[in-house]
């Protein structure tokens, strides 16, 4: 069994031998978007290993949904469906759950949530908040990522509904980036691509 972030997957599937790895069973992939072609390269490359997608934020024990992986041809491969423990929601801007097909933002919920942020009580508050489906005092995480339910009833992960982007692994906030450039003397505009 072998763990890596997609991209760290890709660098591996881009060296000769690979197929030589023939007592490899599982792949896990978590921590970025799983591509599609690199779905396929393992199949193709290593056809003894199962490929497993995981996704899940700091904030709630880090994996939370799972996809067993398969070679079909699709041209998206699914984050899954929550584990045990864990509920997943896709709401619109107002908290109404959204039917399958429909974009929407990711919130989690469950017992894996942690219960904010350490000394940053304002954004604890915009991120977890009172689950609005539920009567017993639960919370929910808004998770920033944008998803809809398929028709096999799996999570496809469609992106950030904000200007978070992950490299390596690691979540890059754009505008806090930003932000720090324009606070430095002299600078009077900055922009951070990635």
């Amino acid at each position: 069994t072998i763990h890596f972030v997609p991209s760290m997957l890709q660098a591996f599937l881009a060296h000769d031998g690979v197929e030589a790895c023939t007592s490899l069973r599982r792949v896990v992939c978590s921590g970025e978007a799983l591509p599609a072609e690199a779905q396929a390269a393992v199949f193709r490359r290593l056809p003894k290993a199962e490929l497993y997608n995981l996704y899940g934020p700091t904030e709630a024990a880090i994996d939370v949904t799972h996809w067993t992986c398969r070679d079909d041809g699709r041209s998206q491969v699914p984050i899954g469906a929550p584990i045990t423990g864990i509920s997943t929601w896709v709401l619109d801007g107002d908290l109404n759950a959204v039917p399958p097909g429909v974009p929407g933002e990711l919130y989690l919920g469950g017992i894996g949530l942690a219960r904010g942020y350490h000394d940053r009580a304002g954004l604890t508050s915009e991120r977890f908040i009172a689950n609005p489906m539920a009567v017993d005092g639960s919370r929910l995480y808004r998770t920033g990522d944008l998803v809809r339910w398929n028709a096999e009833g799996q999570l496809d992960y469609l992106g950030r509904i904000d200007h978070q982007v992950k490299i390596r692994g690691f979540r890059i906030e754009l505008g806090e980036i930003e932000a720090q450039l324009l606070a430095q003397p002299g600078v009077r505009e900055a922009v951070v691509v990635a």
